[in-house]
């Protein structure tokens, strides 16, 4: 393991005590728990105009939440070519087209100009993506799914805890979701939550992420179950167990702390690393959101060597992502011009971003960085 790990989960007594409870308390699957980690999600997103569903995962959220879109086969997705293959793999499932949009070169979101040349009479959704620590313009999505007759899936799996001009992300989009998987800033293990509009959607979610059972909610929320009930669609094995709940909850109840240090150190890696003309920080001022990541782009042809560089200092790196189209699997979709995607794709680079990172550690993959690039030079000048 490296000294300084890209990704390092946040895990005190309080998550260890809330695992042992929910073990000593002999419920396993779904229960009391998950009606708690629910209430406090909603809290955080503060919309009592929004019902949220937690499931097991943040992939079973995108599936769920293009079956509420009412995505069907023959239909097309319009969805960012630089996004987590979660997203592909999940319009895959309910028998859609991808279509791959660029991303825009300063926020990395999906660059609405080029999505207009891609919407068609087949277009049914788009799936909206907040990259890290920038927040995409949803007022300019409304409007491009408005003028479109579009539903809009809001891939707010890196964006839990943030907001939007002062809306907590999750309180005003169409089919929101977000992702709580073992890298995430709040963490369940494992586990996902879908935020729609209606109770009738809500009725829908719950349905499908328990086997299409029309078994209430409210019922296996007091660690009960009804052993009669109808199953009128398929289902999926969707649910979140209360061991994942149970820890969800204590991380929620740090998300000011897990916020707040998360944004420091960005700030402290953007304040040193800025001034060094090969790297480009992300355009953000970390005022709104809660960071999932701190991501760099270099020169494409130093990026490997810069990750060696590092690697044999201790410090791993990652990249997120790989673009779609790059994978054999979606390598023939229809898609746009990508240009600004290429060049990411082979630029980026994540650091590592811990909650409650000790600003010394910044200060040391910094420090590497800029010695990196000071040797180039001077190997070039010699």
């Amino acid at each position: 393991m490296s000294d300084i790990p890209v990704f390092k989960p946040l895990i005190t007594q309080d998550e260890i005590s809330a695992a042992v409870e929910s073990l000593e308390m002999g419920w396993l699957g779904m229960g009391s728990y998950v009606a708690e980690f629910e209430a406090k999600i909603a809290e955080v997103i503060q919309a009592p105009d929004r019902h949220v569903s937690a499931v097991s995962t943040g992939t079973a959220a995108l599936h769920v939440a293009l079956l509420v879109a009412g995505v069907e086969p023959g239909d097309e997705v319009i969805v960012s070519a630089f996004n987590c293959s979660a997203d592909y793999q999940a319009i895959s499932w309910v028998g859609a087209d991808i279509v791959f949009c660029d991303c825009d070169d300063d926020t990395l979101e999906m660059d609405m100009d080029k999505a207009e040349t891609l919407v068609s009479n087949k277009t049914k959704a788009i799936i909206i993506m907040d990259y890290d620590c920038i927040i995409s313009d949803y007022d300019r999505v409304d409007a491009f799914a408005k003028k479109h007759d579009l539903r809009v899936i809001h891939d707010a799996c890196h964006s839990f805890g943030s907001s939007f001009k002062g809306k907590p992300v999750g309180s005003y989009s169409d089919i929101c979701v977000f992702s709580f998987d073992p890298v995430k800033t709040i963490t369940c293990l494992d586990g996902g939550a879908v935020v729609v509009r209606t109770e009738e959607e809500q009725k829908y979610v719950r349905e499908l992420r328990l086997l299409g059972m029309q078994q209430p909610s409210e019922v296996m929320y007091q660690n009960k179950r009804a052993w009669t009930f109808d199953v009128e669609r398929v289902g999926f094995r969707y649910h979140m167990l209360n061991l994942h709940a149970a820890i969800g909850v204590r991380q929620i109840e740090k998300l000011e702390q897990i916020r707040s240090t998360r944004v420091a150190a960005s700030r402290r890696y953007s304040e040193h690393l800025a001034p060094i003309s090969e790297v480009r920080t992300p355009n953000s001022e970390f005022n709104e959101v809660n960071p999932f990541l701190y991501y760099i782009r270099v020169p494409a042809e130093d990026r490997d060597d810069l990750r060696t560089y590092l690697k044999e200092k201790g410090i791993d790196t990652g990249i997120h992502w790989q673009p779609g189209h790059w994978f054999s699997l979606w390598k023939d979709c229809r898609k746009g011009d990508l240009s600004v995607t290429d060049a990411v794709g082979n630029e980026i680079l994540s650091l590592p971003l811990h909650s409650m990172m000790d600003l010394a550690l910044v200060d040391q993959v910094s420090d590497a960085i800029s010695q990196f690039f000071s040797n180039k030079v001077t190997s070039h000048d010699g």
